[in-house]
Parts: structure tokens; sequence; C-alpha cells
């Protein structure tokens, strides 16, 4: 007979927590407990890992991180910064008994809402209300550069062809000082808040066999692209990546994600996850160009205190003017001021 009991995680139960995730069908690397040190640490969040026991077995897990902020709200997310999560369990009964938690947490912190960053669709049941605004993007990686190549879409091809007669060159190791330095100045040529520099670093050090940092130097030996990967069930996601402004022309990112899918081939990997985009954005236009399946993620959310989710999207127009004035910020200011804004637009 079951024995149903909700909690939070202990530290002692980490590694439990972590072979429940690797186990489960759904389980993805951000469900992996490791984040919550991400988000204590690096952000200054705080973390409820909720876990289902039954007879001292888990059944279930629920990673959630309470985000505050006068300015951007309050929020218990599973899980901020990442681009899947929401509840793995063992049966329909145990996610409803994890979700109906995850409100009554809520509600005991005050927060203005619980978000649930599902991958797949889930039965919708009051408070829960639906929030499909992002895909996820990705293939199946071919056995063979050649075949990998021949895999992506014509124009791309074409712009990968171009690429690779740019003298570009690149390498695979752990530098996360110089990816991070190429994806500051990315963002912010985008204007977008960047990223504290400790997260790079507090990444690939809670994560050292499953991170990894490619590095596309020019003729000159300059880097000028660089992306930060992550590794899980055979799969490679290329996560914190961007590019200078010379990259354009070369096409140096073009060749960085091709470049990324060949050599994660050689380490065995089937599958190349080229993560979350929101609809109609930048990102979602440029990766559709590869040619690559979509899927809808099935994001939900439940309203606490608040009457609405904030729309904290770069396509909000009431935005535009900050945009358009961080663009315009020195790289160095824009590193300084930057992680007191972004730690909460995760």
């Amino acid at each position: 007979m079951q024995q149903l009991l909700i909690r939070t995680m202990q530290q002692h139960e980490m590694d439990a927590w972590d072979a429940y995730v690797d186990q489960h069908s759904q389980g993805s690397f951000f469900h992996l407990s490791g984040w919550q040190r991400i988000a204590r640490e690096v952000f200054g969040h705080t973390p409820h890992y909720l876990v289902a026991l039954d007879h001292d077995a888990i059944v279930g897990v629920l990673p959630l991180v309470e985000q505050k902020s006068r300015l951007f709200g309050h929020a218990l997310i599973s899980t901020p910064f990442c681009v899947y999560g929401g509840i793995l369990s063992n049966d329909e009964s145990i996610r409803e008994a994890l979700e109906d938690k995850s409100v009554e947490l809520g509600h005991q912190l005050g927060v203005d809402f619980v978000e649930l960053r599902d991958r797949y669709a889930a039965e919708i049941r009051a408070p829960w209300q639906i929030h499909c605004k992002h895909v996820t993007i990705g293939c199946d990686i071919a056995e063979s550069p050649d075949a990998i190549l021949a895999g992506v879409k014509k124009k791309q091809r074409a712009v990968l062809r171009h690429s690779m007669k740019n003298e570009l060159s690149f390498s695979v190791t752990p530098d996360a000082d110089t990816c991070y330095d190429i994806y500051a100045e990315s963002v912010r040529n985008l204007g977008t808040p960047v990223f504290t520099d400790k997260l790079f670093s507090a990444l690939m050090d809670v994560f050292p066999e499953r991170s990894e940092t490619l590095v596309v130097r020019n003729k000159e030996q300059k880097a000028v692209s660089a992306v930060l990967s992550f590794y899980y069930k055979n799969q490679v996601l290329p996560y914190y990546g961007g590019g200078l402004f010379e990259a354009r022309g070369l096409k140096s990112n073009d060749y960085m994600y091709y470049q990324l899918m060949c050599h994660a081939q050689t380490k065995g990997c089937d599958y190349f996850d080229f993560g979350r985009s929101k609809l109609d954005s930048g990102s979602y236009k440029y990766k559709k160009h590869w040619g690559m399946p979509e899927q809808t993620l099935h994001y939900r959310f439940a309203l606490i205190k608040a009457d609405a989710l904030p729309n904290l999207s770069p396509n909000n127009p009431k935005y535009k003017l900050l945009i358009n004035t961080w663009q315009k910020l020195p790289v160095f200011i824009s590193r300084m001021i930057g992680p007191m804004i972004s730690k909460y637009l995760g």
C-alpha cells in the first residue's frame, strides 16, 4: 500500500535524486540536483527541491527555485535559467500530489505565481493555466560529418560551406573565461543584460563531466565565437553561445554549431538539442534555417497573488528603449550592471 510523503530534499539525498532523474524517461539535465547550487550560490535564490517518497523510495521529484525582487516580482519556478523543468513522477496521482504541494508552498511563501517548465503536455487542472509560447528545436545527429552537413537545410548548408572557406579553427577545452567574454559581448549587442561571470565557471565546476566549451578562432587566432554546451543521455545541448561583431561576416557561429555536432557525434551523442526559443524571435528564426523539427514546450503556471504573469520578454514594446540603450553601453559597464538584472530574468 502506498504511503506517499512529500518534503524538501535533504543534502544526503542528492545522489538518489540524480539516479531517479537518470532513469526517468522525461528526466533532463535541468532536473539534476546540482542546479540548486547554481541557484543558491551564483544567483542568490532559494531552492525548494520537493521529493515524493513511498516507503523511503523516491517516486517523484519537483525542483523549484524561489526568486524574489521588488522590481520583477516574487515567483516559484521549476526551473529558472533552464529550458526544461517541472515534475517527474512514477504515475499521475504522484504528479498531482506534487502539483498541489507546489501551490501550497507558493501560498506559504506568498509568491505571485508558480511556474512549471514542462517539456511535455500534462493534464491541466485548476488552478493551472497553459503558457505555450516557446518551442524546442533539435535533430538526430547523423553518423559522419558529411552526413551531418547533408542533413542541414539547403540554404544553411551553403552558409556552412562558406564558413569553411574562412580559415576558421576550433578547440574544445575547459575555457570558461574566453567563452564568457565572447558571450558577454554578444548579449550586450542584443541589448540583453548578461549573467555574472561566476556562472560559467560554476556550471563547469558543478557538472565537470557534463559541460564543455568550444571556441572558434579566425585565421589570426582571435577567438570570435564560443559556446558552453551540456551533455546528458547521449544528447548535446549548446546552451550559452555567441559571437563577436566579426562573427557575422565569418559565419563563425554557423561553423561552431556544425563542428559541435560533429564533435558530439565522436563522443557518442545521437541528438543535437538546439534549445528553447520564443516563437517569432530572432533566435527562433535563426534555428529554423537549419531545418530541424520543433516541439512546443508545455509551460504552465498557477497564479497565487498576481492577476497575470509579468511580461518580461524583450519583445515587450515597453523595453524597446531600454534595449536600444543597453546596446550602446561599453561592454565592461554592461558586465558590471547586467548581473544585478539578469538574475531575475531566468
